[in-house]
């Protein structure tokens, strides 16, 4: 690894060792997201993932492979990575990873299974909006449609998953019609947790762009709240499901299981959303 390459890994792996599989990503396309815009997709060697494995802690229970997209490396490394793993870190029970569904299909449930009994445990997944338009606008590569029938493999692979989900991200006035669809989409299938995103507008990306055009608004902050209401009403999850609004880009932070929690965390935003005036 370059010792300027900015590591990303989700807040809830911030405890967790770190083992770079790729650099860049492979897709680098959607509108709003400037993380790998100047990097260089590559993959990361196998003899210098094997010496850090060498090097690591024997006892390590949980491993998080780096890079935007490690599963584009494809099915028959990845089992050699996994089984590099369990060969170094024989007490290392999870390997989580950040995945695109457009990288997901590449593999078969068959493959899935493989994968999950070396060791995959924890998927974290940019699902972003429930809405094809948006996910066309946005550049996400991928449909409502095919995002559900991945999500389905995985239930079926037994691979445990987090939803990302990204507010504002269909625009102004499209706040409501965004959360009914997005959680309509999630309802078809079984996550582990919803993890929602404020939509952040940064420089060089198309969105961008597309926001000084005027081509794109921006909600307020009253209609994103309004949003993750929204959204939270019409979440039908078919076992309990974790809903986290604790990643900072948020403008609220919740969390709770559902449906238990449901009411409480409704409510707990209705303090926060500004009734109009008539």
């Amino acid at each position: 690894m370059l010792k300027n390459d900015t590591v990303y890994y989700p807040q809830d792996e911030m405890t967790t060792v770190l083992l770079p599989v790729t650099l860049g990503c492979s897709y680098n396309k959607c509108a709003f997201c400037s993380m790998y815009k100047d990097d260089k997709y590559c993959e990361v060697a196998s003899s210098d993932i094997e010496m850090q494995l060498i090097n690591g802690y024997v006892y390590t229970e949980k491993v998080f492979l780096t890079g935007a997209e490690p599963l584009s490396i494809g099915f028959d490394k990845m089992k050699k990575l996994l089984d590099m793993i369990h060969k170094y870190l024989p007490y290392c029970a999870c390997v989580a990873s950040y995945a695109s569904i457009k990288n997901i299909v590449k593999y078969t449930i068959e493959e899935l299974s493989i994968l999950h009994d070396a060791g995959l445990r924890l998927l974290y997944i940019g699902f972003e909006t429930g809405r094809d338009d948006i996910l066309k606008l946005m550049n996400k590569g991928h449909s409502v449609k095919e995002a559900v029938k991945q999500a389905k493999k995985l239930n079926e692979a037994k691979i445990q998953f987090n939803s990302i989900l990204m507010y504002g991200i269909a625009g102004e006035g499209e706040s409501i019609d965004n959360a009914v669809l997005t959680a309509n989409m999630i309802n078809q299938f079984k996550t582990k947790k919803v993890i929602t995103m404020n939509l952040t507008i940064f420089d060089g990306t198309k969105l961008n762009n597309m926001v000084e055009k005027g081509d794109f608004i921006p909600p307020s902050r009253n209609e994103r709240l309004v949003e993750i209401r929204t959204l939270l009403e019409n979440l039908e999850p078919k076992q309990p499901m974790i809903f986290d609004t604790t990643h900072p880009t948020n403008i609220i932070k919740l969390k709770g299981t559902l449906p238990q929690d449901k009411d409480r965390l409704i409510n707990e935003i209705a303090n926060y959303i500004k009734v109009k005036p008539d």
